[in-house]
């Protein structure tokens, strides 16, 4: 392939450079522009919305860890707090474990999240990752619908991708927005730039329960595919998703689980799992030949 060089005159570019070295030179950058578009594999699902950037990520995750404190004390209190060295929570956070070094990439500051693991008894179909990586499943999800290990990482990316793809930051930003447009005579697009920051601080304080902020159709189809691509990376195999939403359907019998009521499994989402397998089935095999 050979490149027309503008303003070349008498061998050399209008700049110095010789006609060769400067098409080897943009050969070089095309290249590696193209390697870099390359480098990404597995699901797209574009970047977090700019709502999360109206509420501060340190305060939401400051406020998740004092929610998740509560619930613990209140499921001790209960003596339904599973103990430590429990059976399935040594699995839990065995599973974990692998699946938490391929957050770094969906968000930076999952570094330094201080995550958590951790089984409630409960026959609620549950299980959660609140902001800042605070994991709890309930004795239900696991007895009622008999999850293998497979499907139990595909529980949990799901609950990790929310938390990574900070929806609940997201909600709290959508709802700072509603009330700041209020405020200010319905002013929308000024409140991305003067929002009141006491509505900001109060819905990050506390102002909000995040263990009931309910996602979107949108949140949950990213958390399928994000969650699904984390399990995949750390060797589990992601067509365990198709038999979780199958079983997740079962246990239903039609209405939506308590874990996602605002969006029912169904056919649409296990063909949305199936249609992105050959994305992250190479990166499972990759995984298992580790």
């Amino acid at each position: 392939m050979t490149f027309a060089l503008p303003f070349a005159k008498r061998g050399r570019t209008l700049r110095g450079t010789p006609p060769r070295r400067h098409a080897f030179l943009l050969a070089i950058a095309l290249a590696g522009a193209g390697l870099a578009a390359a480098a990404r594999e597995g699901v797209d699902v574009g970047a977090n919305s700019s709502f999360a950037k109206l509420v501060p990520a340190e305060q939401v995750e400051r406020s998740a860890a004092q929610q998740y404190l509560q619930v613990l004390s209140q499921a001790d209190a209960k003596r339904a707090l599973a103990p430590k060295d429990n059976a399935q929570v040594l699995r839990l956070r065995a599973i974990a474990k692998k699946i938490i070094p391929f957050a770094v990439e969906w968000n930076p500051r999952a570094r330094n999240w201080q995550w958590e693991v951790n089984l409630i008894g409960s026959s609620q179909i549950n299980a959660y990752c609140m902001p800042g990586g605070k994991i709890a499943f309930y004795t239900g999800i696991l007895q009622q619908l008999q999850l293998t290990d497979d499907e139990v990482a595909m529980v949990m990316g799901h609950e990790i991708a929310h938390a990574l793809r900070e929806h609940a930051r997201e909600r709290m930003g959508k709802s700072a927005v509603t009330q700041g447009a209020a405020r200010i005579g319905g002013a929308l697009a000024a409140s991305f730039f003067g929002i009141d920051p006491r509505i900001t601080d109060g819905l990050a304080s506390g102002g909000a329960n995040l263990l009931t902020l309910e996602f979107g159709r949108e949140d949950e189809s990213e958390a399928d595919l994000v969650g699904m691509e984390l399990a995949a990376r750390a060797g589990y195999d992601p067509r365990a998703g198709v038999t979780l939403w199958q079983k997740m359907s079962a246990a239903s019998k039609g209405a939506p689980p308590q874990w996602l009521s605002t969006h029912p499994s169904g056919k649409t989402r296990i063909a949305d799992i199936q249609a992105n397998l050959p994305k992250v089935m190479p990166l499972y095999e990759r995984a298992l030949a580790r």
